[in-house]
């Protein structure tokens, strides 16, 4: 019962978020982006600034946020935009949002991966939160930035240090891993990928990537070799990404989506609508791994249940067996 609840709020969720259709549970919410003037910060910008969920909008970043504020504030909605520049005015772009968004940091390039980003963006995301435990403690925290696997563990641990750590509202951001199998497994069975929902457990880089296929609704069955080649497909869409783009940028467009589409989630719960899951990394206690993905119902205060593996086919634990050992290496 709970995986169609994620069915049906995928065909809906984004649709509502950006045509602008009353969800008949208003928000009065400000939500930050801090990285919004970069490759997935602008179109994710885009996305929010067209939501009824959004009253306020405050776009941070080091360099040229003034102008895609500007530009954006024109868009006929109701939503308000502020444009914040500079390490010296993140304290005011956070200060009362109720919803912080993270894209901030450097692309992933060919040759690449996503461990390689890390000494770049864990300083990122850690200055960010510093300024998040300051401003707006109590804030849900959505993290974009890669490598997830290591930069959620590293904003929980700031906000350990501020004293306002709370598991339940720090999230990295899988949903593109959502995303991206709905699309594969909808193409390669001929259905409309939006009424096709697979959850996605573990991590958010290669093999931590386990999407649930046997858990897909409506139900689906493959051969070995096509449920391998699809799976490692899933696994390496990053990677398909930036290969295509032959060294101009990541998967930028698809994770704006993405992100969007968790963000309204969160919104939605936190406005009182039940029913709400999506799939998400965060501390947790289902597997030996102390932060992982899985189905997450949301609530007012953020996690209001996880909702764990439920049961996974003998290729999917082989899959978490492989996993979990890698997810570890990325909290050291």
């Amino acid at each position: 019962m709970a995986l169609r609840v994620v069915s049906q709020r995928a065909v809906t969720s984004l649709a509502q978020g950006v045509r602008g259709l009353s969800t008949g549970h208003q928000n009065n919410s400000k939500v930050a982006v801090l990285g919004a003037a970069g490759g997935i910060g602008q179109p994710l910008s885009l996305l929010l600034k067209q939501s009824p969920l959004v009253t306020q909008l405050s776009l941070f970043d080091i360099v040229n946020t003034p102008g895609v504020a500007a530009d954006l504030s024109h868009i006929e909605t109701p939503a308000k935009v502020t444009g914040h520049v500079g390490n010296d005015q993140l304290i005011d772009a956070l200060k009362g949002c109720d919803v912080v968004v993270i894209p901030a940091g450097v692309p992933r390039k060919p040759g690449m991966t996503r461990d390689d980003l890390f000494n770049t963006n864990a300083s990122i995301v850690r200055d960010l939160v510093q300024g998040c435990a300051k401003a707006c403690p109590k804030a849900i925290l959505c993290i974009i930035s890669n490598p997830v696997n290591s930069t959620v563990p590293i904003a929980s641990e700031v906000l350990k240090k501020n004293g306002v750590y709370d598991p339940k509202r720090v999230f990295g951001v899988s949903t593109l891993d959502v995303v991206r199998a709905n699309t594969f497994v909808g193409e390669a069975k001929g259905f409309d990928p939006t009424k096709v929902n697979v959850p996605v457990i573990g991590g958010h880089s290669g093999v931590t990537i386990i999407p649930l296929i046997s858990q897909c609704t409506p139900s689906v069955s493959f051969s070995t070799d096509e449920l391998d080649k699809l799976t490692k497909r899933i696994q390496d869409a990053g990677t398909e990404v930036v290969k295509a783009k032959a060294g101009t940028g990541s998967a930028t467009l698809s994770m704006a989506f993405a992100g969007a589409r968790f963000t309204f989630s969160v919104l939605k719960a936190l406005s009182g609508q039940s029913g709400i899951i999506e799939c998400a990394y965060v501390k947790s206690d289902i597997t030996a791994s102390t932060y992982f993905a899985t189905p997450i119902l949301l609530g007012r205060n953020g996690i209001e249940k996880n909702l764990g593996l439920g049961k996974i086919s003998d290729f999917e634990t082989q899959l978490l067996k492989i996993a979990i050992p890698e997810i570890g290496r990325a909290h050291v």
